[in-house]
Order: C-alpha cells, then structure tokens, then sequence
C-alpha cells in the first residue's frame, strides 16, 4: 500500500467565516488534469500538487458540495485564509 497516497485521500475540515470547507491534498504523482484555480485564474497543471476544496456545509448537501469542488494552489487556499485572521 502507498501509504503517502493512502494519506492524501483523506480530507481534513477548516471552518472560516464563508463555512465549513473540505480540503483534500493531491499529490503531484496524482495530479493528472488540468484545473482552474479559482483564487488567481491560472492554471492548475498535471504534475503539480494542489488542494482539492468543497463546501463542507452547502445548503443542498453534502453531495452538491462535493459536486462543485474545486482545485486550489495550495499557496493561494493558504492566502485565502488569511483574510479572515
């Protein structure tokens, strides 16, 4: 078993002022597609670990949470939390 994937796929809650959010890390040897960042707009490109982020608590659910995740850098998630020290 590839314990450093095992460990990836679990995600872990950050609570910020905008909700509760699930933030799941992607290995760059799991990384295979390309993505959008939502925070700056560039590129999320294979090969590139990055954060995988959905509304823990969407008001349709958690499925439609996870259904409207998104690829973050994980410079600009980190970033983002900042604005609500």
């Amino acid at each position: 078993m590839d314990l450093e994937r095992a460990r990836a796929g679990i995600a872990r809650r950050e609570s910020a002022p905008d909700g509760d959010w699930m933030v799941r890390t992607m290995t760059a040897k799991n990384a295979e597609k390309t993505y959008i960042c939502p925070e700056c707009s560039t590129a999320v490109l294979p090969g590139i670990a990055h954060l995988v982020v959905w509304k823990d608590d969407h008001l349709f659910g958690a499925a439609a949470g996870l259904a409207e995740r998104r690829h973050w850098h994980s410079n600009c998630w980190a970033s983002r939390s900042y604005r609500y020290r």
